[in-house]
């Protein structure tokens, strides 16, 4: 997982950053658009796929918190909204007015919705239709993905949900997956205490699914709504990118840059901590798997150092499982980010930290 997700990094990095200087040349903004949409596509796959596997090997260990749906299906809605709009789709999201509260890991219950969306995108024929719903059902929540797309075939509709079915929902299907993604999401929401179920008239008819999840009570309330994207983040900061690969580093930096940070690059543990002492980073990007000094044993040294009090430290890496994250948290990480890093995500970061700083200055 490391060394696919290593190499995507730099890619993304580089199709965001010439999105972001505003190319005229129509052709160029088409072909950035593809390789930004691929690149996120790729590390959903392998995402999926080492998913399975730890399903499988009951690795995975669910991080649960009380949630506001409308807050995940956002989530959700932000990554798939790429694939949707470049097929031409019409999306339609309802929810109710109430919000509803749920007990679930949110980067798991995301990616169960964000699943289903890529699924009706993938197998819905260009400008087709897609309908996300949410209602109340008893003590339960009922999310259903809908689609007007190739339907399902009452001999695969009861094995839909197994592994590598894909094949039979028609093989010429230049992106129809590994066949994967219906199974993460039956382990997943099986795992968050609820089942999910799929209809389909037959092929051609179009096919829904229907997630059941328990509720934790409805607030009578308006609808909950996740905060805007950032263009800039505003306020610039010392960022410190620490990543012993050069093309990671250097697009990172400018990637950075762009938004209106001051940024310095370390290739390795040594001068990291050197540069903290003398740059005073107020956030550090840290990869995991540095040459000599590893970033957790750097993360360490620097919550030591009185200047590495209050800096932001995230974790940016190409490991991506519990025990990954459990150790990043034992060494002081703030955050950890798998490669390749979405950039929305790092500046929302980013900015929730600078708000801090001007806040802290302010007093």
């Amino acid at each position: 997982a490391h060394e696919l997700r290593n190499p995507l990094a730099p890619i993304r990095n580089a199709a965001h950053i010439l999105g972001r200087l505003g190319l005229a040349e129509p052709r160029l903004v088409w072909a950035q658009q593809v390789i930004e949409r691929q690149v996120g596509y790729l590390g959903h796959l392998v995402d999926d796929l080492l998913d399975v596997s730890r399903i499988v090997r009951g690795k995975i260990v669910l991080d649960l918190s009380a949630l506001e749906l409308a807050d995940v299906v956002e989530q959700a809605l932000e990554i798939a909204q790429p694939l949707i709009e470049a097929k031409g789709h019409h999306l339609a999201v309802h929810l109710p007015e109430q919000a509803l509260r749920i007990e679930g890991d949110p980067v798991r219950l995301a990616q169960v919705l964000l699943n289903l969306l890529d699924n009706a995108a993938k197998y819905t024929p260009e400008g087709g239709h897609i309908e996300l719903d949410a209602r109340q059902i008893g003590a339960e929540v009922e999310i259903a993905v809908r689609d007007d797309g190739m339907g399902i075939s009452a001999e695969l509709l009861p094995r839909v949900f197994g592994l590598f079915q894909q094949g039979e929902r028609g093989l010429d299907r230049a992106q129809g997956g590994l066949g994967i993604g219906l199974t993460v999401v039956q382990r997943l929401v099986q795992m968050l205490g609820g089942r999910v179920t799929a209809d389909s008239a037959g092929p051609g008819r179009g096919a829904a699914f229907f997630v059941h999840l328990p509720l934790l009570g409805a607030v009578a309330s308006g609808p909950a709504s996740a905060p805007p994207l950032p263009g800039r983040t505003g306020a610039g900061l010392r960022v410190l990118v620490v990543e012993d690969e050069p093309d990671v580093a250097q697009s990172l930096r400018l990637l950075l840059e762009l938004e209106g940070h001051d940024v310095r690059i370390a290739l390795a543990g040594n001068a990291a901590l050197e540069l903290v002492a003398e740059f005073r980073p107020q956030a550090v990007l840290l990869d995991i798997g540095l040459p000599g000094m590893d970033g957790y044993q750097v993360a360490r040294r620097i919550r030591q150092m009185p200047e590495g009090e209050g800096v932001l430290l995230v974790a940016v890496s190409g490991y991506g499982d519990e025990a990954a994250r459990s150790r990043a948290r034992e060494a002081g990480f703030d955050h950890h980010l798998v490669k390749p890093v979405d950039p929305q995500v790092l500046f929302r970061l980013l900015a929730g930290a600078a708000g801090q700083a001007v806040a802290l200055h302010a007093t």
